[in-house]
C-alpha cells in the first residue's frame, strides 16, 4: 500500500533552499505525496532536540506515514543511514540517535536499562540498543534508490528524500538494504531511582522556555512531590501553566514532567537546559507528619 504522507524534521531552517530541494526530489518521485513540515527549526546539530520533536509529533500520524528526519552532524562519515519500521510509521534518516524517542515508544521495558550513577557524564551520548520487538530496521545500501551523484554533505536530498519517496509509493523497506538488529539511541531516556528520590534530566527546552524532563507520571513517588532544580525547590504539582505565578511543575502535553513559569521562561529564570539534573521526591513536610 502506498504511503502518501511524508513528514520532514530537520535543522535546515527556511532561509536557504535545503528543504525545498528535498521536497523537489520527493515530488519528482511521488507527485501525489502530501508533505508535512514537522519542524525545520531544530537547533543546528542538536540531535536530542530533533529526536524529541520527532517522537512527540510522529505519534499523531497514521501507521502508513513516512517520517524523514535529518539532523546529521556526521553526514558523509561512515555513520549508517537507516530505515526503521514500526507499528506507528516508517522512519528514515541517519542512525545517530534521531529515532531515540520513536524507539522508546516501542520498547516496553525501556532502553538504556544498564545505565548507572557512574554514567551520568554520558548524558546525550550514543548507545546501541536492540531493535524493539515488532519493529525492523534496514541499513540503506541499495544505491539505485538514491539520487546521483550523491553529495557528501547533503544526504537529506540525495539519500533520505528519494528513499522516503520510494517508500511512499510502496517500495518495501527490505528492498532498500540489509536488515540490522541494533540502532543508535541517546543515553538520556531513563531516570534513576535512589534513596534521595527520582533523579532525572532536562531533555528539551521548548520555545516558551519550558523545561521538559525525562520523568513521567509513573516514575513519581506519589501525588504530593517536590522538585529540586538549579538550587531551587518547587513544591507540589500544578494543573496548568497559569495555576502558579512563579515556578511550577506539571505534566505537560508530551506526557513528561515539566518545569515552567507563568508568563515567563523557566530556562531563563533557572539558567537550566538539556542535561540539567532534576530531583523529585515525596514532599518533606508531609513525610514528617
Amino acid at each position: 500500500m502506498a504511503r502518501a504522507i511524508i513528514t520532514l524534521t530537520t535543522d535546515f531552517g527556511t532561509e536557504d533552499g535545503y528543504v525545498a530541494a528535498m521536497k523537489g526530489v520527493i515530488l519528482g518521485i511521488n507527485p501525489d505525496a502530501t508533505i508535512v513540515d514537522v519542524s525545520h527549526q531544530v537547533p543546528p546539530q542538536r540531535i536530542l532536540h530533533g529526536a524529541f520533536v520527532l517522537g512527540s509529533a510522529s505519534r499523531y500520524f497514521g501507521p502508513e506515514t513516512v517520517h524523514l528526519a535529518v539532523v546529521d552532524p556526521g553526514v558523509g562519515t561512515p555513520r549508517r543511514a537507516l530505515v526503521l519500521v514500526t507499528p506507528e510509521g516508517v522512519f528514515t534518516g541517519p542512525d545517530n540517535g534521531i529515532f531515540s524517542y520513536v524507539v522508546l515508544a516501542q520498547a516496553s521495558e525501556g532502553i538504556d536499562r544498564d545505565s548507572s550513577r557512574a554514567d551520568r557524564d554520558a548524558f546525550g551520548k550514543p548507545i546501541t540498543v536492540a531493535v524493539p520487538e515488532g519493529c525492523s530496521a534496514f541499513a540503506l545500501s541499495r544505491a539505485e534508490f538514491w539520487r546521483h551523484p550523491v553529495s557528501s554533505t547533503f544526504h537529506g536530498r540525495d539519500v533520505f528524500a528519494p528513499v522516503a519517496a520510494h517508500l511512499s509509493v510502496g517500495v518495501p523497506p527490505e528492498s532498500l538494504g540489509d536488515p540490522v538488529g541494533e540502532v543508535v539511541c541517546l543515553s538520556v531516556l531513563r531516570p534513576e531511582t535512589g534513596r534521595e528520590g527520582i533523579r532525572g534530566r532536562i531533555v528539551h527546552v521548548d520555545r516558551f522556555g519550558n523545561l521538559v524532563t525525562n520523568i513521567s507520571p509513573p516514575d513519581l513517588p506519589g501525588d504530593d512531590v517536590e522538585v529540586e532544580i538549579a538550587g531551587r525547590c518547587i513544591e507540589g504539582l500544578s494543573a496548568t501553566y497559569a495555576s502558579c505565578p512563579g515556578l511550577s511543575v506539571l505534566v505537560g502535553s508530551h506526557g513528561w514532567l515539566e518545569i515552567a513559569v507563568g508568563d515567563g521562561s523557566a530556562a531563563a529564570e533557572l539558567g537550566a537546559g538539556p542535561g540539567s539534573e532534576v530531583l523529585v521526591r515525596a514532599r518533606r513536610s508531609r513525610q514528617a507528619g
